[in-house]
């Protein structure tokens, strides 16, 4: 049965330092981490024992180690923001992860508050380490010598759903959405095949269609089995091949047309109509076929273009799920109909709308005035530039800036997702806590919170297993008549009796 697709995404940020002070990445994500946080509730840790990252959704736990970071390390590469998302050191990158929340719109604007916090911290940074030193943050997959980064999508579902559904459901649709969800790559990487421009960054980086990595063999299907919720009724489905957005638009379609698939995966209506005949081989070619009109082989016959297989999920969305749907899937069905039009007529009538095709139209454009080939360092640099978070010198923000691309979002909108969190998931609560309670919290994690009460010396943890609870509906009053963690425990308690 379908549940509410609940949504986040993570996003790993690529970061570099230029200038007197030579840092290495790992030192520099420490340091822009910690310039954004606020000393309120530079005490709070992240709980790491409510993570399961060895279990896989096949039904087994792999016997690799995890050492979680000692309470000092804790506090220097964590920070739980107050807009219900986290913000942290993973390996060598600076990582965002949005609050959850129930829509595409919704998560557009999370994101893209990401975009925010990380260039403050980028400033921040910059006057720590003097006038000298510049730091610079690219919101993309790839260094352009064989190292990706992620940029992850988690979607609820329900639990009760066989994995091998999803698998046979998803991977074809995965494979063949980069025609609208890529965000143009200049080259290729990873010994794959040559090519000028790709439509994917992620691409080249995927060696296998099922696994737990997100290192090493990348899978199309992640099998990360750790809910963050009720593990008997949910499952996060945790997605790994999408490319990092920088168009409004882009990141909308993206998270809007999966949902729905996911749904249409819940109802059953999908199965393995689509199953391809090697999804590894058919990731990497359509990332190549900037026409998009190359033929993918299926499983069970036939060879079919990647607009042709987006279209047979459009149109099953629209015959189960259009005449229930609220305004937002409405729009994401209008907008994966309008896409698929243009891609079939000339993909580069899209270049306001999708990355890739927004990108390949500013560089060419750049390419004919300075008499340049794809061979040239400055077409590379044109490609990371596009994606740089510092909007006086990302050419994203100057394409927005002068009305050059598709908006979802109003203008300014995202500044209050920097400090609001959403009113419709559960990160009300962890972020309305945070902002009232930051000195009475222990430590917190997507699925709860730890509390240390002025009354008692014992930790008290509460719960937050459902998503969709703990809303500003639900919360709202309660949170306003408590001026204390020891008053809200008491109040939870006393519900309880």
């Amino acid at each position: 049965m379908p549940v509410p697709k609940v949504m986040g995404v993570e996003t790993e940020y690529g970061i570099s330092v230029k200038g007197a002070v030579d840092r290495d990445p790992v030192t520099a994500s420490t340091l822009v981490v910690n310039s954004y946080r606020d000393r309120e509730r530079n005490k709070v840790l992240w709980d790491y024992d409510q993570e399961s990252p060895t279990s896989d959704a096949r039904g087994f736990t792999t016997d690799e180690t995890v050492q979680n970071p000692d309470e000092e390390s804790n506090r220097v590469i964590n920070d739980i923001l107050i807009n219900g998302g986290r913000y942290y050191v993973d390996h060598a990158h600076p990582e965002y992860c949005t609050p959850e929340c129930l829509d595409a719109r919704e998560l557009v604007k999370y994101d893209k508050a990401g975009e925010i916090i990380l260039n403050i911290s980028r400033q921040i940074s910059e006057d720590v380490l003097g006038k000298d030193t510049r730091i610079i943050i690219h919101k993309n997959n790839s260094d352009h010598k064989g190292h990706s980064y992620g940029c992850h999508e988690n979607y609820l579902m329900d639990r009760s759903v066989d994995f091998q559904e999803i698998v046979d459901g998803l991977t074809p649709f995965l494979v063949t959405r980069q025609i609208f969800t890529g965000s143009g790559k200049v080259g290729y990487e990873n010994g794959s095949d040559p090519a000028v421009y790709q439509i994917s960054q992620r691409a080249d980086f995927f060696e296998s269609e099922v696994g737990l990595s997100t290192m090493v063999d990348r899978p199309i299907i992640n099998t990360r089995d750790e809910p963050h919720a009720d593990e008997k009724r949910f499952r996060r489905l945790h997605v790994i091949v999408g490319d990092a957005n920088m168009s409004e638009f882009t990141t909308y379609l993206k998270v809007g047309t999966t949902a729905l698939v996911l749904t249409l995966i819940e109802m059953g209506v999908i199965k393995d109509r689509f199953k391809l005949m090697n999804p590894v081989k058919a990731i990497k070619s359509v990332s190549r076929d900037l026409n998009c009109n190359g033929r993918i082989s299926l499983l069970k016959g036939g060879d079919w273009t990647p607009i042709q297989i987006q279209r047979e999920y459009l149109n099953l969305a629209v015959k189960y799920l259009s005449s229930t749907a609220d305004p937002i899937a409405k729009d994401i069905l209008e907008k994966w109909e309008f896409v698929l039009d243009k891609l079939e007529e000339d993909p580069m009538q899209l270049d306001r709308h999708i990355d890739w095709v927004i990108k390949k139209r500013l560089i060419e454009a750049y390419m004919r005035r300075f008499n340049l080939d794809w061979s040239d360092h400055r077409v590379l640099m044109l490609d990371l530039q596009y994606h740089d978070v510092d909007p006086e010198k990302g050419l994203y923000y100057r394409l927005a800036k002068n009305g050059q691309v598709e908006r979802i979002l109003n203008p300014g909108e995202a500044f209050s997702a920097v400090t609001d969190p959403p009113e419709s998931t559960r990160a009300y609560f962890r972020g309305m806590c945070l902002k009232k309670y930051s000195q009475q919290i222990h430590s917190v994690s997507w699925n709860s919170m730890v509390f240390e009460l002025n009354s008692s010396s014992s930790l008290n943890k509460i719960y937050m297993q459902d998503p969709c609870r703990g809303t500003k509906e639900l919360v709202g009053e309660i949170l306003d008549g408590c001026k204390t963690a020891d008053e809200l425990i008491k109040f939870f308690d006393e519900l309880s009796k």
